[in-house]
């Protein structure tokens, strides 16, 4: 358990050091896009990548090869995803979410909030998370596609006035 072998030692650095220069070098050419989190999928992605580093570490069954070739495949598919996605609101509309208004004006909006799975506490941990001391420094928290939750400030006694649904926003 708590022994390695001078093997394993110099495997596990040797294939550390080229898988690690691989995945910078795939992520280089692949362009910024491949490690944002703009949506769930991306998120996905950034973690699918985490992991097959890992695995090509750790899994002496593993070759350099074989996962130099996951990285390439996990950066394709993300590249083809987002290509089309770029260019067919369709499919874009299939692999995506629309962002959700689950505050407005001092309203709760229970019905997206449900829809969301989201709680009251999740929404005033979000604001707490923002460094607003209350409600009434917030105008409105969209849950964006990426599952975090923007909160708008505003003036207390101010509102979005003209804001009547989360498209407005």
């Amino acid at each position: 358990m708590f022994e390695i072998t001078w093997d394993s030692f110099v495997r596990i650095v040797t294939v550390g050091f080229l898988a690690y220069v691989g995945l910078i070098f795939f992520l280089r050419i692949s362009g910024k896009r491949t490690l944002t989190k703009l949506n769930a999928f991306d998120l996905v992605v950034t973690v699918a990548l985490g992991s097959t580093l890992a695995t090509i570490l750790l899994d002496s069954n593993i070759s350099l090869l074989e996962g130099l070739t996951a990285f390439a495949l996990l950066i394709a598919m993300q590249y083809a995803i987002t290509f089309f996605a770029l260019r067919s609101d369709g499919f874009n509309k299939i692999i995506k979410s629309e962002p959700r208004l689950l505050y407005l004006n001092g309203n709760f909006l229970t019905d997206a909030m449900k829809k969301e799975r989201i709680n009251k506490v999740e929404i005033l941990q979000a604001v707490r998370n923002q460094g607003k001391g209350s409600m009434e420094e917030v105008q409105a928290v969209v849950l964006e596609t990426d599952g975090s939750m923007s909160v708008i400030q505003g003036d207390p006694g101010n509102t979005l006035a003209n804001v009547q649904s989360e498209k407005d926003i």
